[in-house]
């Protein structure tokens, strides 16, 4: 697969509202309202300690590992090698029969690749501000769907004017 052939050069607004909308999901700093300082007297931080918090955070930290693979497989082309024209098999000498290497490398770069959008989600808790919740309210309902939606149009009608 050649570098051209991504998804994220042929959708890069799909890729920013799914990049986006992730780490809303996720609630990272941008968007976590359950987690605002209004609630850290009164929410589960101060009901749970020990192991039951380590695994809400747990499970917030493998909420943002498989969105980061689904971002991964949906734009960056998975298990595919980024650069082009570098066929993996070949760089190393081995043959291609030697299936339990190739598969090992193949999850190797999808991790790599994943953890590329662990370490961009946790750049981005670090460096923005909290929003409030009409802020992101307007950022969904206003900018995000529309732009999704103008995309879903604008590919929807090159894909009919393609056949």
């Amino acid at each position: 697969m050649v570098f051209g052939g991504r998804n994220l050069w042929r959708q890069p607004i799909g890729f920013l509202v799914f990049l986006i909308s992730s780490l809303a999901e996720c609630e990272r700093l941008p968007f976590d309202l359950p987690e605002a300082e209004e609630e850290l007297v009164a929410g589960y931080q101060t009901e749970y300690s020990g192991i039951k918090y380590a695994l809400f955070y747990l499970a917030s930290y493998l909420n943002l590992l498989v969105s980061s693979l689904f971002v991964t497989v949906l734009y960056l082309g998975g298990w595919n090698f980024s650069i082009p024209y570098i066929p993996i098999p070949e760089l190393f000498r081995i043959n291609q029969m030697a299936g339990i290497f190739g598969m090992t490398i193949d999850i190797f770069i999808t991790l790599a690749k994943a953890y590329l959008f662990l370490f961009i989600s946790i750049t981005t808790r670090w460096t923005l501000p909290r929003m409030r919740i009409d802020q992101l309210l307007n950022l969904g309902w206003k900018f995000l769907l529309p732009i999704s939606l103008g995309n879903l149009l604008l590919t929807t009608s090159s894909q009919l004017v393609s056949l």
